[in-house]
């Protein structure tokens, strides 16, 4: 059976070495020189039929390969008791190759740390010299020292929680009091007189009267709207200003 080696670009000889032997499910310590040698001698040709430039250290394999399996093909003469083995000719390639195998994974293994170290962004240093002094003087002072200072810890946290619940009752006055004038612009729109007492009538909340009252100064700002009140605590009556009038 004729092998074609895949024309492609190899690193060096014994990157196709390995190649070819993982190809053919190969033992790197049982080497069949032979079929390995036909194989990578193939690839020589085809790379030189596409004008393929064939690096030297190519040739210089090939013409290894071919020592070695000459040297394999040599019969071997009876080994008398006594005599020392006959060292394997495939030896030394073998020890290379693993050689090679080990940087080869090893040069796997730091261009993968490589590529991702590449989605790694480090934050710049800090000053922490501030951090890395003495200890705090908290630790030498004394119980009345402790207890003065955890009294401003409460007092401080204590304020800012009353600044927090002041800007939300704000923020909720200031919400309810665009809503009620949208309510109020709705009712003069089918209504031109509405006395205050109707608008509340409904409304047992002091905060919601407020929110009502401070609504109708902001309509009577806006010159929407304008109000009496003919006597001391009376009922205020309210009157839609047409578009005319509040131009005059």
């Amino acid at each position: 059976m004729v092998y074609k080696v895949k024309l492609q670009s190899f690193e060096g000889p014994f990157d196709l070495l390995v190649y070819l032997i993982e190809q053919n499910r190969m033992s790197v310590y049982d080497i069949k020189v032979s079929e390995i040698t036909s194989q990578y001698m193939e690839y020589i040709r085809e790379a030189k039929k596409y004008d393929v430039e064939v690096a030297q250290e190519f040739m210089v394999m090939a013409a290894e390969l071919i020592e070695i399996k000459s040297r394999m093909l040599l019969p071997r003469a009876p080994e008398e008791p006594g005599e020392e083995l006959m060292e394997d000719p495939r030896s030394s390639l073998v020890a290379r190759i693993l050689e090679y195998k080990q940087f080869k994974e090893i040069a796997d293994f730091l261009k993968e740390q490589e590529e991702l170290n590449l989605h790694i962004h480090t934050k710049p240093a800090e000053d922490l010299s501030e951090y890395t002094g003495e200890g705090e003087e908290l630790l030498k002072s004394d119980m009345d020292q402790f207890a003065n200072a955890f009294m401003a810890f409460l007092l401080k946290k204590q304020r800012l929680e009353e600044m927090h619940r002041t800007y939300e009752r704000v923020e909720r006055a200031r919400m309810s009091m665009e809503n009620r004038i949208t309510q109020m612009t709705e009712l003069f729109r089918t209504r031109k007189v509405v006395k205050f007492s109707e608008m509340i009538k409904n409304d047992d909340s002091p905060f919601n009267r407020v929110i009502t009252f401070m609504s109708l100064l902001e309509l009577l700002k806006q010159r929407s709207v304008t109000a009496e009140q003919k006597k001391r605590f009376g009922d205020i009556t309210i009157k839609r200003v047409e578009t005319g009038e509040a131009n005059d």
